[in-house]
């Protein structure tokens, strides 16, 4: 050994600075960090306050003091910086990371037949944040997302399984990328938005995290998608309803500012993204009484609806106002003698003190036009349909009377009934339905599907003696109801509750 020189010396010295093993050995430790960093940005664990959100920053610097500590003094007196990567060796596990972004399909067909079960199909891989009774959704950054945001890619229109979503880290974007300032909703609805009950049931779980954070939180976009194809629009009732709720017009991003275009699969991604997928699924009946309650009265404002106890005099006493109100349809579901219809519930309103009679044609109103009539409202009579609705807009413990066509109650499921559920939701009384049991005959068995097809488009019949017995009742209900508020103080109208 004391032959060999000084030279020889440092050759056979592993972590020399300047030996070419030490560098590939720098280069092997960073790609073997990236690998297991990517790896762990795969996963979705469950939020707590132990899992703070995740960072790329934060990270790569846990990583550099880790390595720092983990030197021994030997090796850190002979390899000064190599604990800490280069900045181009941080810029191509940068690129790595862009590059490795996962665009999953937005709708997963493995699960076509359970899309309405758990979180089986919209974004089959996330899952939503719930409290018991609260709504579900998933927000973007968050803990559960470790930082990360919500990116999307297509604006298919015809199939949904063409457009697909990832997440990545702010720092780390796709190429490419365009990241759109401010909050998004996304929202996914298995019907549609034209509707106004089905485009109601996907707008609710909005307004309740709205409600939950104080009305503070207020989306610059809607990103609106049904069966996980793109929708560009909501319908008109919808539209005023979200103005008035959110203090401003929807605002529907359809992906052609040049972003995005027809067959283009640039990823847009979010600053914000708060995404619901199940409706009003998951919340308490006090919950949704709540956001009801807060929908109706952002209405009553922007409608400049009055909010003060209505009185009618009669005989010289000042009476509380009992509105009874005809929402009429046209064509499928509607009354095929409507004069006889109205004939019979005008006369009995006519015999209640204070009782007023009205009769509308829901599809001849304005948004306002509806706002103003159902705040006038205590009793509502209209056939099974969308306009139903619009009960939610009246006076809670107001009265629901509905009417359905021959053949519904046996083959329509369970979507017959949501009506008594929004009643319930909005903190109304559904006051039962009326079937009529004549109808179009069907050429087969009347217990057989295909008589549905029938009996969707049937219209509706009277039983002048029920509908008067009913009437009566429910107005006898009604009227005791309102001398009760009346005999109690009147809070004074304070503003809507955020």
């Amino acid at each position: 050994m004391t032959k060999l020189t000084k030279h020889h010396h440092r050759s056979f010295s592993p972590f020399s600075v300047y030996s070419p093993k030490a560098s590939l050995l720098l280069l092997s430790t960073c790609a073997v960090l990236f690998i297991l960093f990517h790896i762990r940005s795969l996963e979705i664990p469950p939020s707590s306050p132990s899992h703070p959100p995740w960072s790329f920053t934060n990270q790569w610097q846990k990583i550099i003091n880790t390595t720092t500590t983990a030197t021994t003094p030997a090796t850190t007196a002979n390899a000064a910086g190599a604990a800490y990567c280069t900045a181009e060796e941080l810029d191509v596990i940068a690129d790595k990371l862009r590059r490795a972004v996962t665009f999953l399909p937005l709708k997963d067909l493995r699960y076509s037949d359970k899309a309405l079960v758990g979180h089986t199909w919209f974004m089959s891989s996330m899952y939503d944040d719930h409290e018991e009774g609260e709504v579900q959704y998933q927000q973007f950054p968050s803990e559960s997302s470790h930082g990360r945001l919500l990116c999307l890619k297509g604006r298919d229109g015809h199939d949904g399984s063409w457009n697909s979503y990832g997440l990545a880290w702010p720092e780390t974007l796709p190429y490419n990328a365009t990241l759109m300032k401010g909050l998004t909703f996304v929202s996914y609805n298995h019907y549609n938005y034209d509707n106004i009950w089905h485009g109601l049931s996907a707008v609710v779980p909005f307004v309740a995290w709205h409600r939950r954070t104080n009305c503070s939180a207020l989306p610059d976009r809607w990103v609106l998608y049904h069966w996980g194809e793109l929708r560009l629009k909501m319908g008109v009732w919808l539209t005023a309803l979200m103005e008035a709720t959110f203090d401003g017009p929807p605002v529907i991003e359809a992906f052609d500012d040049g972003a995005m275009g027809e067959g283009d699969e640039t990823p847009v991604c979010f600053e914000e993204a708060v995404v619901m997928r199940h409706n009003e699924g998951g919340m308490s009946r006090d919950r949704r009484m709540e956001v009801y309650d807060l929908m109706r009265c952002k209405a009553r404002v922007y409608c400049g609806v009055s909010m003060e106890e209505r009185t009618v005099k009669v005989k010289g006493k000042v009476l509380p106002e009992i509105g009874m109100t005809l929402l009429m349809r046209t064509g499928p579901r509607s009354f095929r003698n409507e004069s006889a219809v109205v004939g019979i519930f005008e006369k009995e309103c006519d015999k209640v003190d204070g009782c007023r009679f009205r009769v509308a044609h829901s599809n001849n109103l304005t948004f306002c036009e509806q706002v103003q009539l159902m705040s006038s409202t205590d009793i509502l009579v209209s056939p099974h349909g969308a306009q139903l609705t619009n009960m939610f807009l009246m006076d809670r413990n107001s009265s629901v009377m509905e009417f359905f066509p021959k053949g519904w109650l046996k083959l329509a499921g369970v979507g017959q009934y949501v009506h008594h559920w929004i009643a319930s939701w909005s903190g109304m009384r559904h006051q039962g339905a009326w079937r009529d049991p004549d109808g179009e005959a069907c050429p087969y068995s009347e217990d057989d599907r295909r008589c549905m097809s029938v009996f969707k488009n049937g219209r509706i019949g009277y039983n002048e003696t029920y509908f008067s017995e009913w009437a009566r009742s429910v107005l006898t209900e009604d009227k005791m109801r309102k001398m009760e508020e009346a005999s109690k103080e009147s809070a004074t109208f304070s503003g809507c509750s955020c």
